[in-house]
Parts: structure tokens; C-alpha cells; sequence
């Protein structure tokens, strides 16, 4: 990560579409883009904060491009951009948020401002945003069943029971002591 404008990472197989998107965003982050999987895994680095990611692309689709980023341990935020409705083989792709296209400019800079936002949170914070956007995007396409569905709302609710452990240890003495 780092100082000044965050870097945002535009990897997506339509040039044109990846230059709209740099058009919207380029007067507040730093952009760089890849018109392909092979671009953008030589482009991503510890610089990146946050990767747009389209899902079909030729050569290299996008689920292999996000597990070879995590494999690369790039610390960044990943949101699948995408005109690919979200179906059940979304659940164990190691994603931050989905986004479906078309998106305009304040859905785009809207979606890279929680995603920066989210960076800063604990663990099991960020992880229970990432499982919370499946469960989203999967309601939202009406592919809200099966066991996939029910295995992630599953996930999503240990990971709430984790944080709600969290703040019961931690309790709300203890966090407003400052303000005493």
C-alpha cells in the first residue's frame, strides 16, 4: 500500500471499457491497467490497493488471475467487475466484493472507496464483507439456494459470531474507557 492517491489496478479485456473506467477514476487514484490476465498478474505488486477484475477474459480467466494473485500474496482489494451474473462457483473465489456491469462513475469510485475503507479492518472484518458480498450478489441474481448458498450463509454467520466474541471480550467499558 501507499502514500498518497491509492493505486487502483483496471484488468479487463475490452480496451475500451478499461479506458472508460480509467476515464472516471484517474483524477483521484493512481491507475494502472492490463488488458489481460498474463498484464495484470506482471503488473499487480504491494503498490496496488485495489484490483477491478473482469471474470471472462481470453487466455486467462479472471478466478485463475484473483487465486494467482492471493497465491502472490498481492495485499490488495479484489472486486470482481463483471457482465457475469453471479452463480454458486462464486462462494470459494477469494474475492472482496462483486460488482455486475455496467457501472457508472459513482458506482465505480463508490466501490473503491469501501474497498479501500474495508482494507483497514481487522480479519475477520474484511472476511465477513468479502462472504456478505456473495451472499449479496447471489440473493441479487435470485441464486440464493442450493448448498453452496447454504454453506456460505453458514461461513458468514461464524465469522459474525467470531466478531460479536470479539466485542463481548473486549466490551463496552473497555472501548469507551478513552472518553471517561
Amino acid at each position: 500500500m501507499t502514500d498518497g492517491p491509492a493505486t487502483v489496478l483496471l484488468v479487463d479485456d475490452e480496451e475500451a471499457l478499461v479506458a472508460l473506467y480509467e476515464s472516471y477514476i484517474d483524477d483521484v487514484y493512481r491507475v494502472e491497467t492490463a488488458t489481460s490476465g498474463r498484464e495484470a498478474l506482471s503488473t499487480a505488486d504491494d503498490e496496488v490497493d485495489v484490483v477491478l477484475l473482469d471474470r471472462r477474459m481470453p487466455e486467462m480467466m479472471g478466478r485463475e488471475v484473483l487465486h494467482e494473485l492471493r497465491a502472490a500474496d498481492i495485499d490488495a482489494q479484489v472486486a470482481m467487475l463483471t457482465a457475469v451474473e453471479p452463480t454458486a462457483d462464486i462462494v470459494d473465489m477469494p474475492f472482496d466484493d462483486y460488482r455486475v456491469k455496467p457501472v457508472d462513475r459513482d458506482e465505480l469510485v463508490g466501490l473503491i472507496e469501501v474497498l479501500l475503507e474495508r482494507a483497514a479492518y481487522d480479519e475477520y472484518s474484511q472476511e465477513f464483507f468479502a462472504l456478505a458480498s456473495k451472499k449479496a450478489a447471489l440473493e441479487v441474481a435470485g441464486n440464493d439456494d442450493g448448498p453452496e448458498y447454504e454453506r456460505l450463509c453458514e461461513e458468514l454467520e461464524a465469522v459474525r459470531e467470531r466478531i460479536d466474541g470479539s466485542l463481548d471480550r473486549v466490551g463496552a467499558r473497555a472501548a469507551f474507557a478513552d472518553l471517561a
